[in-house]
């Protein structure tokens, strides 16, 4: 099915933008957002997804790093440790 969607230049620049960041198409990747922002369907109703290449994951994870905001402080230590999970269980 086609789709046409207006959109203003702004957004447009933004859609090209990130899509070359990623080293997708402008459509590729207006699918990949409209997909992850539905609900999903019945499992019978949803094709099967090709699996991604080492190169499409290698993009995937540097775009995911660099949408970490660096000023949010790392977790210490203490905050990750076995013992601070299970501090109320004992």
């Amino acid at each position: 099915m086609t789709l046409t969607i207006d959109l203003d230049s702004d957004l447009d620049q933004r859609l090209r933008a990130e899509a070359m960041r990623r080293g997708l198409s402008r459509d590729d990747l207006a699918r990949r957002l409209i997909e992850g922002g539905l609900p999903p369907g019945p499992a019978a109703a949803l094709p099967p997804r090709k699996p991604l290449t080492p190169e499409e994951w290698s993009r995937e994870f540097e775009a995911l790093g660099k949408s970490v905001d660096p000023s949010v402080p790392l977790l210490s230590d203490e905050a990750v440790s076995r013992e601070s999970f299970y501090e109320e269980r004992e």
